[in-house]
């Protein structure tokens, strides 16, 4: 119970990575919130999870969407403990075919996304004394993927961010961290993989590049934000845990 009655929003929870943190974050003592674009894939989180989450629609680029997500965790709960920054999108181009709008779209998504998380949620931690943030982003920030131009430079700038926060709030008690996983088994790679004609083979090159020879799963990387939020990493602040296999080591 390292969450115990604590109070977690995350975003991008009606699917993948998100509803694996819900569940956990619930199931180690949280009260949740999450919330996600899909108001019908939030609800199914919710009910998967059970009577300690409440689920809610909110588009994690627009201010006000997220400053109402906020003051609904702290109006209804009481407060806010823990926020995963989570929600995101992928992109398949390099820098000359990527649209300026596909560009503009992948960097709101996942980017602004995030800044607005922490805008909103930063100074209800700071009157608490103590709080968590947990950012997604991924070993797409840190090498080089190709055919993922505008996907990597937003993943850097999470991590970027991530540091960045977390040196402005440290004195307050707010602590901010990243996870950056490489590929996970995901609707996105299904996505990914639906696009494709040989889908075995493709996998197969998405399980290769990673040392370890498999994908990761939804619940490897909540685990990891679980550490990130707990008191376990009490003194943790302004890292990108890395979970990919053995990616970034080869």
């Amino acid at each position: 119970m390292r969450l115990q009655d604590r109070v977690a929003v995350i975003t991008g929870a009606g699917s993948g990575i998100g509803r694996a943190m819900s569940i956990l974050f619930a199931r180690e003592g949280a009260l949740v919130l999450a919330a996600d674009l899909d108001g019908a894939a939030a609800e199914e989180t919710a009910a998967q999870v059970g009577a300690r989450c409440v689920a809610m629609r909110v588009d994690a680029s627009q201010p006000e969407e997220v400053r109402a997500m906020i003051e609904r965790a702290v109006g209804e709960m009481g407060r806010i403990d823990v926020l995963c920054n989570n929600a995101g999108i992928g992109s398949t181009t390099d820098v000359v075919d990527c649209e300026p709008d596909d560009w503009d779209r992948v960097m709101t998504v996942n980017v602004r996304s995030v800044f607005l998380g922490c805008k909103y949620a930063v100074p209800h931690m700071v009157r608490q004394g103590r709080g968590a943030i947990v950012n997604t982003a991924s070993v797409a920030g840190m090498v080089g993927v190709p055919k993922r131009a505008s996907y990597c430079a937003s993943k850097g700038a999470v991590i970027a961010l991530t540091r960045q926060v977390a040196m402005d709030f440290v004195k307050q008690g707010v602590r901010v961290n990243c996870v950056c996983p490489g590929t996970v088994d995901s609707p996105w790679v299904e996505r990914l993989l639906a696009g494709v004609d040989d889908r075995a083979a493709a996998r197969a090159a998405l399980e290769a590049r990673q040392p370890m020879g498999r994908l990761g799963t939804p619940e490897e990387v909540a685990a990891a934000a679980l550490y990130l939020a707990s008191d376990d990493a009490a003194f943790v602040t302004g890292t990108s845990l890395v979970l990919d296999g053995g990616w970034t080591a080869a």
